[in-house]
């Protein structure tokens, strides 16, 4: 019988692999031929080895309470393959369950063709032309932001990263650069190639060739004399925040617009997207993408608002440290953040809970908020501590947000957990903005606790990718519809 079990497992193992790497070629073709992205409920499928295509569909039991099978997805993929599709996202989980719950009709063109329907009324393409992309710093957010942006590249017709802004550290700048960007200590190796090209001091990553610019101020950078013209520079720095500052992008020639990677001060719009992105205008040339735990609370509030209502409240981040904070205890200007960050648990103030409210009117002045700082190097937890409008239960609350997870328009920045075993470290990576740990919600009438992990690195960067989208008039629909 141990044979017989053995033998079965790996069998069955060995076929599902070799099912993973006839889907990978379809799902390539689809993503570079014609700017389809295949997702898994939310999480794309696209640059994805063999093991990490079978784990994304055993990651679906998290949401559905049930393993997907790759072999009820490669039927769906190669009947996908002969669809004439345009650029957008296809679901293929989400079709896949619709799929199992009709009994697995045979008329896979007719099933398709359902889960598909509108997608004759997309745009050929989704931009009239590519648009070119500057990244002025080269920290934390903005070597994720290059990873991202070669990532999700494909046809090359949509965002192209063309130039990185610093300030010359050394002689040896530009390897140090390479291999920052080729290394990384919490989010692994670039996944592809990095060469250096000294002759034009640029990077080749992936085949994108990356100026590196060297210069102290915005204003000063030509970046015509580059080849680059009409883009959009993403300022990750955090030097300018106010419309002022960040204006001076816009005096250097080549620049149309400038989105900044922290909370905007002033009339500036903080856009949390999915939730307020709405208000991105065609000719908004300076946005802010507000801040990682802003966008990690935001869409998760909006939902339960919409929901339950929420009377008011209080939001506790307990969120990894930051290149702010000393490595050794030292002078700060600010309370608290001068200990060694590594070493302590410390209490600092957030902005997040009042952040809210610019995307989210209704909450103004009913949240209140703080932070503790923590010895981890990434991944943070939001608690959201609420009074809603009305009583309900836990199991109301939660099969609430799983659905929003699922299958409302924040499904791509609300990411659902039912794990009893999660922890931060599982995060690392993750695409959502917030994830909601079920297992950890408690409800006592009106009284709510919603528990909602973040990458605040990761989550974040995406969804800053996601604004410049919207800035540079680019709008992917995902089918099917929510």
């Amino acid at each position: 019988m141990s044979q017989a079990l053995t033998d079965s497992h790996l069998n069955d193992w060995n076929e599902r692999v070799i099912l993973a790497e006839a889907a990978l070629p379809i799902i390539g073709s689809l993503f570079r031929e014609r700017g389809v992205v295949t997702i898994m409920f939310g999480r794309p499928l696209i640059e994805k080895p063999p093991i990490e295509l079978l784990r994304e569909h055993r990651w679906v039991r998290m949401i559905e309470e049930k393993e997907l099978s790759i072999r009820d997805t490669v039927p769906l993929l190669q009947q996908l393959q002969k669809i004439e599709l345009r650029p957008c996202r296809v679901d293929i989980g989400r079709i896949a369950v619709a799929w199992i719950r009709a009994g697995r009709p045979t008329d896979l063109a007719g099933f398709l063709d359902q889960q598909l329907a509108g997608r004759d009324d997309l745009p050929e393409r989704v931009i009239d032309k590519p648009r070119d992309v500057v990244l002025y710093g080269f920290g934390r957010i903005g070597r994720l932001l290059a990873r991202l942006l070669i990532e999700r590249t494909g046809r090359g017709d949509a965002l192209r990263l063309r130039a990185i802004v610093v300030r010359k550290g050394s002689d040896d700048d530009l390897k140090k650069r390479a291999s920052l960007l080729r290394r990384d200590s919490v989010h692994g190796r670039f996944a592809g190639s990095i060469q250096i090209d000294e002759e034009h001091n640029a990077l080749i990553a992936n085949g994108h060739f990356i100026k590196v610019i060297y210069s102290d101020s915005p204003e000063s950078v030509d970046y015509t004399a580059h080849g680059i013209d009409d883009a959009i520079v993403i300022d990750n720095t955090g030097k300018w925040r106010d419309r002022d500052g960040l204006g001076k992008h816009l005096a250097a020639k080549g620049v149309d617009k400038v989105l900044l990677t922290a909370p905007g001060k002033g009339d500036i719009k903080n856009i949390v997207f999915g939730v307020n992105s709405d208000q991105i205008e065609p000719d908004d040339r300076i946005l802010s993408a507000a801040s990682c735990t802003t966008n990690a609370i935001t869409p998760a509030l909006r939902a339960i608002l919409d929901g339950f209502g929420i009377e008011g409240g209080h939001v506790e981040t307990v969120h990894s440290y930051t290149n702010d904070q000393n490595l050794i205890d030292n002078y700060h200007k600010k309370s608290r953040r001068g200990r060694a960050a590594a070493l302590n648990m410390v209490i600092t103030e957030t902005g997040a809970a009042k952040a809210v409210a610019k995307a989210i009117p209704e909450l103004l002045g009913k949240l209140t908020g703080n932070a503790i700082r923590v010895p981890t190097p990434n991944v943070s937890l939001a608690i959201l501590n609420l009074t809603l409008g009305r009583e309900t239960t836990v199991e109301e609350l939660n099969d609430y947000l799983r659905t929003a997870a699922l299958y409302s328009p924040l499904a791509q920045q609300i990411a659902y957990t039912t794990s009893t075993e999660i922890s931060s470290t599982d995060l690392v990576g993750s695409r959502h903005a917030g994830v909601v740990d079920s297992a950890a919600t408690i409800v006592n009438g009106k009284r709510a606790v919603v528990y909602v992990w973040y990458d605040n690195e990761f989550g974040y960067s995406m969804q800053v990718v996601r604004c410049a989208q919207s800035m540079a008039g680019i709008d992917y629909a995902t089918l099917p519809r929510t």
